[in-house]
């Protein structure tokens, strides 16, 4: 038998308000951030300077907003345009 179906069997011999009270632990655990706003944001910290060393590198070619904004709108409305 699974975690999940162990789990689930205890839970189903309690009674309804602490079957109440372990549903609502469960629903507010999934409203949680994994990360903290200070992971996320060294993490996309981290992928900025990426993205940049990419750029100077000549990995990537930035596109100009008005193409970008053309494409986005494009793929938005179901088509797909050539670059």
């Amino acid at each position: 038998m699974s975690d999940v179906e162990n789990v689930l069997v205890i839970a189903l011999r309690l009674s309804a308000e602490d079957r109440a009270a372990v549903a609502a632990a469960l629903i507010q655990s999934l409203d949680e951030p994994e990360q903290t706003t200070e992971e996320v944001e060294a993490a996309w910290a981290e992928e900025i300077q990426q993205r940049l060393a990419d750029v100077d590198a000549g990995v990537v070619t930035p596109v100009p907003w008005p193409e970008a904004r053309r494409r986005i709108l494009a793929a938005a409305n179901g088509r797909r345009e050539a670059r």
